[in-house]
């Protein structure tokens, strides 16, 4: 019985040692230090490990950009990565289960950070966020992680990630509170506008382009909040308190430089639709033109086929089968 005993803590002590080892491997893969040439990278972009951090994905191009913030304020590309993976089609997410990465904007704070995720690991993403429960949306889970495999989410190789995570975790640890998550359908170019403009959700896509054309024009994230169901970028509230999402919204405020600038970006990019729209239409009249133009050709050949095809069958029928029937009238005849 004692030998018993013996060998059954000798075996819980192993358990205990290979879980603490499995636990070890997944803290130390979360604590893995930036490598030199990042902080290298970092240093000769004028930033820094603790610096602010933005991060971008546009699903139709499959790309994940990291942005830091530098030391005029302003923030620079530290490098764009190539999504393994992401699922659905473009367009938000609406339910739990319907297997669609979301869109919109999200604060990631250290509570979404997953440091032992079985996707190597991952940060969640924050859906449902604010405006995303003003219409009811559900899900879950919603990460950008490894292991390049997606049923929701964004995933990445283990190595793309590991460099993503260890980028966020030391932004978070320079006294951040979070990190701005920006996902996009597309990158919001006046041609890829024009090329979606019938797409049912070009309504949402117009309100997300008001955030992307603010980074644009300021490379600075813009701050969000949401009214009336929709986001609204760099306002003031009359009290400073957050809005309420669903009801309407109340007199914002606004830097007045910043408004001139987002209205004549705004107003340079709706004339681009509109001669990127004229230039698809008349691209498709075009097209169309050569299609029926070939088709008629086609037709035109075919029928010259035809006719040279009777004739040389009357000739034929002529010198042979003519004469025969001439010279069998004429016997009947006589």
């Amino acid at each position: 019985m004692f030998a018993r005993l013996a060998r059954l803590g000798v075996l819980l002590l192993l358990i205990g040692a290979v879980a603490a080892c499995n636990d070890l491997g997944f803290d130390q893969r979360a604590q893995v230090p930036l490598s030199g040439s990042v902080k290298a990278r970092l240093s000769g972009m004028q930033s820094s490990p603790g610096a602010p951090m933005l991060v971008r994905i546009f699903k139709e191009e499959s790309q994940l950009e990291v942005w830091k913030q530098t030391s005029a304020g302003t923030y620079k590309l530290f490098n764009s990565y190539k999504i393994c993976a992401w699922s659905g089609d473009l367009g938000p997410k609406i339910k739990e289960g319907d297997r669609q990465s979301p869109e919109g904007f999200y604060s990631i704070s250290r509570g979404l950070m997953n440091p032992k995720s079985n996707y190597y690991l991952a940060f969640n993403t924050g859906f449902p966020n604010k405006f995303d429960r003003a219409y009811g949306r559900t899900g879950s889970n919603l990460m950008v992680h490894g292991d390049c495999s997606s049923r929701g989410c964004y995933a990445m190789t283990d190595e793309e990630i590991a460099e993503i995570y260890a980028l966020a975790r030391e932004s978070l640890a320079g006294g951040n509170n979070s990190f701005s998550l920006e996902i996009y359908p597309f990158r919001m170019t006046p041609e890829n506008i024009a090329r979606h403009q019938s797409n049912p959700n070009m309504d949402f896509w117009r309100n997300l382009k008001t955030g992307y054309d603010i980074f644009e024009i300021t490379r600075k994230p813009a701050t969000w909040d949401v009214c009336d169901r929709k986001y609204v970028f760099d306002a003031a509230t009359p009290d400073g308190k957050p809005l309420d999402a669903t009801a309407p919204c109340p007199n914002l405020s606004y830097d007045s430089s910043l408004v001139a600038a987002l209205n004549a970006k705004q107003a340079a990019d709706d004339s681009a639709v509109k001669v990127a729209l004229a230039d698809e239409a008349a691209a498709k009249q075009k097209a169309a033109e050569a299609a029926a133009a070939k088709a008629q050709a086609e037709a035109e050949a075919k029928a010259r086929g035809e006719a040279i095809s009777n004739t040389w069958s009357g000739f034929w029928g002529g010198l042979f089968g003519g004469g025969g029937q001439s010279e069998g009238g004429s016997g009947s005849n006589g």
